[in-house]
């Protein structure tokens, strides 16, 4: 049996909330297998984002181990965590987070300025990617002259233009209608099956649950089911 590219053992996870310790997430334990495309639901405040931030970097846990792509990321510091995730790791969010004065292609190359390549190399991977999510002719466009699910299909170009391990999908369709919201999650599934892409995406939405191979139930920072 291969190794799994997401490994949380015992994971804990408090904040303070003024003198008070709140656990969100309880000695969670989760493995994803390379190739999946798993779902996590839940309702609001069962821990989905706390733990997809955890599995993606960019919080840490009280306690546990968090192994994603091979390495301990818990044990990481805070430049090597930054070099990590840029090399495995793509974001894609509800709101797309686009630089609304920058182009698609130019919002899609920005994860690129933290590696060392060219100018002409950037543009070239971006415009790849572009291609992939059908938007090589929006390239130029600015964020504004585009529509919702295109804003998205950007985001998503961003999130696979540095060829990560894994993308990590926080409510994809959350701001869709139904049929640019099926779009969408199509060209997930396809991510998935044509180009290898490991995918866990945090839903509400059973229509969205069901594109995934693999749904991983979470209620009050616990595992109730993963089917």
């Amino acid at each position: 049996m291969s190794k799994p590219i997401v490994a949380v053992n015992n994971v804990v996870k408090s904040y303070r909330k003024g003198r008070e310790a709140v656990e969100v997430l309880h000695g969670l334990d989760l493995e994803i297998a390379a190739g999946d495309f798993s779902a996590l639901m839940g309702p609001s405040g069962s821990g989905k984002t706390t733990l997809l931030n955890l599995i993606g970097g960019l919080d840490r846990p009280t306690s546990g181990e968090v192994e994603v792509s091979g390495e301990r990321i818990d044990r990481l510091g805070s430049r090597a965590l930054a070099r990590w995730r840029s090399n495995h790791v793509g974001f894609i969010f509800q709101f797309y987070n686009l630089m609304p004065v920058l182009t698609a292609q130019r919002n899609v190359e920005l994860p690129l300025l933290l590696k060392k390549m060219s100018g002409k190399e950037r543009r070239e991977r971006a415009m790849t990617a572009l291609e992939i999510v059908g938007l090589k002719d929006r390239a130029k466009h600015l964020p504004r002259e585009l529509s919702g699910g295109q804003e998205q299909r950007v985001a998503i170009a961003r999130a696979i233009v540095s060829d990560p391990d894994l993308l990590l999908a926080d409510e994809p369709t959350g701001d869709l209608d139904r049929d640019t919201a099926n779009e969408i999650l199509e060209l997930l599934g396809t991510l998935n099956t044509r180009h290898g892409k490991t995918i866990l995406m945090v839903t509400h939405d059973p229509v969205a649950a069901e594109h995934a191979g693999r749904t991983v139930h979470l209620d009050k920072g616990t595992i109730l089911e993963a089917a």
